[in-house]
């Protein structure tokens, strides 16, 4: 036996056992009792702990650390040690935790080591039948007939062990590709360097076996189809390294299409730029500058943005942006007054889907982050926001403009601060005004006229009714002007047209028996209005009849349940969705999604892509466009649009 020399020093670096040889062992020096080097690891850290050396600690426990020059490295027989290797299942290696963090990133969601798949892939996707695996270099050999020379012992074994696994990796690829799966091999080295074309292989992959051409539908952008639509390139990545979501990146590509050649398109321009290059290579395997410059090859790339039925006019007379957007019923209203919106913003989803079949256009998502906020161009006329109301938790303080810090005003009246349009139309609810007793709209306009300095007359309440539109819709408008635009005076529109009525805005034709109440919930109905009765309430369903004027329309509650309609031109009582009982005889219905966007101004050609459980919400949630559009119209009277004009007519 050879005593073993630990070093005096204390240790520095890595401090396990790594650096010494696998059948170091140690042994009592009164029992004889033999220790594995695993169970020495603790000993070797309680002496670095008490700076003492290895040997030192070791001659106070009275244990002897020896070294056997005779020992043989491996002590187990060939069988056993082929039982303790196959144990091994060797998953969740630093190699595969780092591909299925880039799947994820990119919204691909797949299964791990799916044992119903045949070879149990590092990676599976069932819903394209893709396997895909992550090979080490060594144990997959790759280049094998030039690195099989790199073995200088043992070379029968791992020549053996290495060939053997080389050729039941083939035997894998072609088994999956008999049962119509595709596979896809990485090499370690691929992974580590070049992560974007390793997953982009993937996503072009998803991308060509569902869409019909190579043109992108963005239309089609919502659910699944954003993960399988999920570019990813060396522009696609954020500085912390993760994957640009698939929504933000269309918000930069068709933010700066419908900007390109303008000012306007300055903050997308870079990211935009690379992002179709990323997006071109994807589908055409190869970059091509010429083409990628080529203004018609950008615009027939995404030819949908440019297909929608409201467009912006070719000549615009002054610019805006569009917060807390929903489906865009301030862009409606703006853009036939003649204006142009330069960003918008709205963080759901489905809201999006619908503002980009509508104005081509993908909303950018969260405001609060300064990342969004960055893209908001200079120079724009007016800022629009129906921003939505948060309780105001130091609001009668009279902090001003950082009282409102954590609540989405903030934000708003941040962007007012750094961008300084000409003019602001805000949107909320009336009950803004009474908000803890009057202290919250106190606040915003203190922050409004001292802090950012702005000319704002008294918020006034403004009824859709009164504009257009038979529904009772009261909400609150603020309107503010920059002090060098020499406003003094400002006046809400009055009244334009109060003889609608919902014989105006009633589908032409029978709609569908989904629209129709059942007996049973007709029945829930009736007794829980007679129960608020009973206790001197008003609350419970109500029937509009044919000429008069709908209730608010509301999201969630009561709401469509208040504006429940009579239409008994229904003869197909088979139901078709399934519902308690039988469908009503009295023609009780809900008004149709359709009936709720006429409710709100919005033209017929106005397109309603979601379901309509989506549809209701975001027409719910939305302004009312004409009653929008009046005062618009008297904002865009008082400012100077002199330089507005140029704005939008000249290039950069």
């Amino acid at each position: 036996m050879e005593r073993l020399r630990v070093s005096t020093k204390k240790p520095t670096g890595r401090t396990g056992l790594s650096c010494y040889p696998h059948y170091l062992f140690c042994k009592d020096a009164f029992d004889g009792i033999t220790y594995k080097k695993s169970d020495i690891f603790s000993l070797l850290s309680v002496s670095h702990r008490l700076h003492l050396n290895l040997n030192e600690y070791l001659c106070k426990l009275d244990l002897v650390y020896t070294i056997s020059k005779n020992t043989p490295m491996d002590h187990l027989t060939k069988e056993q040690r082929h039982k303790n290797m196959a144990a091994n299942k060797g998953k969740g290696t630093k190699l595969e935790l780092l591909f299925g963090k880039l799947l994820w990133n990119a919204g691909v969601r797949y299964r791990k080591n799916d044992t119903s798949v045949f070879g149990k892939p590092d990676f599976v996707i069932k819903s394209h039948k893709i396997a895909i695996f992550c090979d080490g270099e060594f144990w997959h050999g790759r280049n094998w007939e030039i690195r099989k020379n790199d073995h200088k012992s043992n070379c029968d074994f791992w020549h053996s062990k290495i060939e053997r696994n080389i050729e039941r990796d083939k035997e894998v690829n072609t088994e999956l590709q008999k049962q119509g799966w595709k596979v896809f091999r990485f090499w370690e080295t691929d992974i580590t360097k070049e992560p974007d074309k390793c997953l982009n292989r993937i996503l072009n992959y998803m991308n060509t076996d569902t869409k019909a051409s190579e043109k992108i539908a963005l239309t089609k952008m919502c659910g699944s189809n954003k993960v399988t639509m999920q570019m990813y390139g060396p522009h696609s990545l954020n500085e912390d390294g993760t994957v640009m979501p698939f929504d933000e990146q269309m918000a930069i590509v068709s933010h700066y299409l419908h900007n390109q050649g303008y000012k306007y398109a300055k903050p997308y321009e870079s990211k935009a730029y690379g992002l179709i290059e990323d997006i071109y290579n994807v589908h055409n395997k190869q970059i091509d500058e010429r083409c990628i410059s080529d203004v018609c090859v950008r615009y027939s790339l995404f030819s949908d943005l440019f297909s929608v039925p409201f467009l912006p006019a070719d000549d615009p007379k002054f610019t805006f942006i569009d917060l807390f957007a929903g489906i865009g019923g301030f862009r409606m209203a703006m853009q036939n007054l003649g204006g142009k919106c330069v960003f918008s913003s709205e963080w759901d989803t489905q809201a999006q889907k619908t503002y980009l079949l509508n104005y081509g256009e993908v909303p950018f998502g969260d405001i609060t982050k300064e990342t969004t906020k960055s893209f908001i161009p200079d120079d724009f006329d007016v800022l629009c926001a129906g921003f939505p109301c948060q309780a105001f938790s130091l609001a009668g303080k009279r902090l001003g403009f950082e009282e409102t810090r954590g609540t989405l005003f903030f934000d708003v009246a941040e962007i007012i601060r750094r961008k300084r349009p000409k003019a602001f139309f805000l949107e909320n609810v009336k009950g803004l005004l009474i908000h803890d007793k009057g202290k919250t709209i106190q606040t915003i306009l203190k922050v409004l006229r001292e802090d950012l300095d702005y000319y704002v007359p008294e918020p006034q309440i403004v009824n859709a009714m009164n504009f257009g539109v038979p529904q009772h819709r009261e909400r609150v408008y603020i309107v503010g002007f920059r002090k060098d635009q020499n406003i003094n005076e400002f006046t809400y529109p009055t009244p334009t047209d109060t003889t609608k009525t919902f014989a105006d805005i009633k589908e032409e034709y029978t709609v569908s028996a989904k629209y129709y109440l059942s007996t049973q919930y007709v029945k829930t109905l009736v007794a829980h209005k007679e129960r608020h009765a009973a206790k001197g309430n008003g609350f419970g369903y109500e029937i509009i009849p044919d000429d008069g004027v709908a209730n608010a329309i509301v999201v969630g509650g009561m709401g469509r349940e208040r504006n429940l309609v009579i239409d008994d031109r229904l003869e197909d009582f088979t139901p078709v969705t399934n519902i308690k009982g039988e469908i009503n005889r009295d023609g009780l219905r809900r008004m149709t999604p359709r009936e709720w966007a006429r409710l709100q101004g919005f033209p017929d050609n106005f397109i309603i892509g979601v379901a309509d459980a989506s549809a209701y919400k975001q027409f719910g949630n939305s302004v009312a466009v004409p009653a929008i559009q009046a005062t618009a119209q008297e904002i865009i009277k008082r400012i100077n649009l002199s330089k507005s004009k140029k704005y939008g007519t000249d290039r950069k």
